[in-house]
């Protein structure tokens, strides 16, 4: 299994090559040379044990590279985020209607899945080379602090992790800032997610710091990042029983909802994806009306959905566009260059054939946190409402399994004030409360960026 860029690199990584670039030479994203067929019977392995699915996952694209110990420690841990009483996560709310779980790992946000499994599996790749490795990732909130959380004292890897400024959730801040481990940074940034994913992109490609070593993302234009989401989508179709259902996904930077497509793809029991955003809609207008414009994020209550240049979003129109590496890099260098595309009649059709979406105001986001605990029993954050609202909104016969990607208690102050009660807390967010925090904080500059980091490199080593 090999891996090529979006924007035309085709010089081939495996997958410890891609997991370690991050972004593809030329600025693309890594994905698969050709959709692999499982070698394996899917369905049954879907319906089977969580941990087996996903060694057999992995080894589908290519991760064996790595060694079967490395493959089957990635495997576990992700496992052990993902099962709630050993069992899949899933609760049925309705007929033919399912809320999927995803909030049972150490930081209670479906981001532990994928960066529980990333860090053996970089740890794996750096020790065969005899490398270390900067991290940088941009953050809303959650994939941060499961960053942190999963990459803290690790021997091979540096981490540093931008954040915005006074935009995340105070529980989301305290899982990155209150954890003390010497190759661990926490940056917040004066400005929005957009501005601290732009930094990091610039950082991948920044010669002082390659001067340095190796440095990646663990963001979700990491491929790494992205495949450690496939196996849920396959195991909740498995077991919901249902044939082929909606999966309603509550989207920010489209990693997890093109994680959907993928295990579609595959030959998997995935029917239709639906792309649930915030007020924060740049996805939703791209499909609906063909116009791709970057405006500045607004704050809203789902705050890791606040992105209005989701990332991944490339991925899905170099597989809308028949993998047309010229088509995907024209249109994401114009839209760099003036955050305002438009785009071919012919791509906006088929990105609408292969995933649709829509926007949901803060108004309905907190009317369905009420309905949700009234009519169904469940107390749901801002996030997995944004999703349940537009499932609602879609209502049929076919059969919707919507994603919950996080705790309530980690948004305490929207819920409580849907609901008129505070969602009781784990003991993990709980001990926050109280312990010393570290935070580094920046303007919006990638100059800054490039001398935080470098002093942060240099000090550690």
């Amino acid at each position: 299994m090999n891996y090529i860029g979006t924007r035309g690199f085709n010089e081939h990584r495996t997958f410890s090559g891609a997991l370690l670039d991050g972004l593809a030479p030329d600025g693309g994203l890594y994905v698969p040379q050709t959709w692999p067929t499982p070698d394996f019977d899917l369905k049954s392995a879907s319906a089977g044990g969580y941990g087996d699915l996903t060694v057999k996952l992995l080894n589908l694209f290519g991760v064996n590279v790595l060694g079967d110990h490395a493959v089957k420690a990635a495997a576990q841990r992700t496992e052990d985020a993902f099962l709630r009483n050993g069992e899949v996560p899933l609760t049925k709310l309705d007929d033919n209607l399912w809320l999927l779980e995803l909030y049972h790992g150490p930081t209670h946000a479906f981001k532990d899945m994928a960066m529980q499994m990333m860090a053996p599996l970089t740890d794996a790749a750096l020790a065969q080379r005899g490398k270390k490795l900067t991290l940088v990732t941009a953050t809303s909130g959650d994939t941060g602090a499961a960053a942190v959380r999963a990459f803290a004292g690790s021997e091979h890897v540096k981490l540093v992790v931008f954040h915005p400024l006074g935009r995340v959730s105070p529980v989301q801040r305290l899982q990155m800032t209150t954890v003390q481990a010497d190759n661990v940074l926490n940056v917040g940034v004066e400005g929005d997610f957009d501005d601290c994913q732009r930094i990091v992109k610039a950082l991948l490609s920044e010669p002082v710091l390659k001067q340095q070593g190796l440095i990646s993302s663990v963001n979700s234009i990491n491929w790494g990042r992205l495949l450690g989401q496939v196996p849920y989508y396959l195991a909740a179709a498995a077991h919901s029983g249902a044939d082929k259902p909606e999966f309603v996904v509550p989207t920010g930077n489209f990693g997890d909802a093109f994680a959907g497509w993928v295990a579609r793809k595959i030959g998997g029991n995935v029917g239709h994806l639906h792309a649930a955003v915030n007020r924060n809609d740049a996805l939703n207008q791209a499909i609906n009306n063909g116009k791709y414009v970057r405006r500045q994020a607004t704050e809203t209550a789902s705050v890791s959905m606040d992105v209005q240049a989701p990332s991944n979003f490339e991925r899905l129109v170099y597989e809308a566009s028949g993998r047309d590496a010229d088509v995907t890099r024209t249109l994401f260098n114009d839209f760099a260059a003036t955050g305002d595309v438009t785009l071919p009649a012919d791509l906006q059709a088929a990105l609408k054939a292969e995933v649709s979406a829509s926007t949901v105001s803060e108004e309905t986001t907190k009317a369905t946190i009420k309905l949700a605990y009234e009519k169904y029993g469940q107390v749901i954050c801002p996030h997995t409402a944004v999703a349940l609202a537009a499932a609602l909104e879609r209502r049929s016969d076919a059969p919707q399994i919507v994603l919950s990607t996080a705790h309530p208690a980690k948004f305490p102050a929207f819920v409580t004030e849907a609901l008129g009660f505070e969602p009781k807390a784990p003991d993990a967010i709980t001990d926050l409360y109280g312990l010393t925090e570290t935070l580094t904080e920046m303007p919006a500059d990638v100059a800054a960026a490039v001398t935080t980091v470098r002093s942060f490199i240099e000090w550690i080593d």
